[in-house]
């Protein structure tokens, strides 16, 4: 197969490398040419991906157009911020081209998902176009440690195309159709690894963490059915997995912003500091806005969105979350009120 990787990040690499180890003729697309001629010549790419050697096979270019040529499968990798700006060249997608994008954000300020955005450009898409999404630092790709993503698709043949291309002994590819869902698991996951590393900035402790990603949980699922996901999408890879590795991880960008965030630094400081991507912060604005149009509770996404903006300190904020009236705990947690049957008196 051919296949073209648009963007040369972190995971863009990873996941060409991937490919390029499968067997299959893989051109990555790089903005920068410096980036390209490095790949090209030293088998590296040292921004992203420091001391790694990446697979001999891996062709790498600055022209998009030439990358995706002739292309079996394009796989979109670049941050959700950059999707505006790359959305142009989806008409030059080969017709017969599957389209896998690895893209966890939405694209502001509509609040698009991903796949949302790519099908008001061309909806043709639709049966070619799949997310891949689950627990996955580049990191650890790149170094063959056992990983398992999702790849899903409305088209079950895309879903499994995908599948075959990407499956080796080090990456597990499951199969799944619910594409929302994946989707969403992916990109909200990211909320709750800056409230995390807020928490741990903050030296609250395990129970804190604990509570947080398990609450955290509630509120993906919660904005996800209003959104059209399957509720059980998110107790797979692409839900809780991805939630456990993005909050525990020290490869996590969004939990070291969090933690840069409880000392005091400004955002536009941090992000200065982690010097790629934060997913989360855009993430962040998204989601609450969302939940305020669906009338959907995510008092975690609230309290995180006023941190960001500088209205509440991190402190300030568990202490009013901590504060919150009384609930059971499974009520309205997948969108719907749930009967409580008691037992006893």
């Amino acid at each position: 197969m051919k296949a073209a990787v648009l963007g040369a990040g972190s995971w863009g690499t990873a996941l060409a490398n991937v490919l390029a180890e499968n067997g299959h003729d893989v051109c990555l697309w790089a903005r920068s040419e410096a980036v390209a001629d490095e790949i090209n010549t030293d088998h590296t790419n040292e921004r992203y991906l420091p001391n790694v050697r990446l697979h001999e096979g891996l062709q790498a270019t600055s022209d998009a157009m030439s990358a995706m040529s002739e292309s079996d499968m394009v796989v979109l990798a670049v941050p959700s911020a950059s999707l505006p700006e790359v959305a142009p060249l989806l008409s030059a997608i080969p017709r017969h081209a599957i389209l896998t994008h690895a893209v966890k954000g939405f694209v502001r300020p509509a609040n698009r998902r991903i796949s949302e955005y790519i099908l008001e450009q061309d909806v043709a898409l639709a049966a070619r176009l799949a997310v891949l999404s689950g627990p996955s630092h580049a990191e650890e790709v790149v170094a063959h440690l056992p990983t398992t993503v999702v790849a899903a698709s409305t088209s079950r043949s895309t879903a499994e195309h995908v599948q075959d291309a990407f499956m080796n002994d080090a990456f597990r590819v499951y199969t799944q159709s619910d594409l929302v869902g994946v989707e969403l698991g992916g990109t909200l996951k990211n909320i709750i690894a800056l409230g995390v590393g807020l928490i741990d900035g903050l030296g609250l402790g395990d129970n804190t963490k604990a509570a947080l990603m398990t609450r955290g949980l509630a509120e993906i699922t919660r904005l996800g059915a209003a959104l059209g996901a399957a509720p059980l999408t998110f107790s797979g890879l692409s839900g809780v997995g991805d939630l456990i590795v993005t909050c525990t991880s020290r490869h996590s960008r969004n939990y070291r912003a969090g933690r840069l965030l409880a000392t005091g630094q400004p955002l536009a400081d941090v992000l200065t500091a982690i010097g790629m991507a934060v997913e989360g912060v855009g993430t962040t604005y998204a989601a609450a806005e969302l939940a305020r149009v669906h009338g959907i509770e995510m008092p975690i996404t609230a309290a995180i969105e006023r941190v960001l903006q500088g209205l509440v300190t991190p402190s300030e904020a568990v202490s009013r979350l901590m504060r919150r009236g009384k609930n059971h705990e499974m009520e309205d947690l997948a969108g719907q009120t749930l009967t409580v049957q008691w037992g006893l008196p």
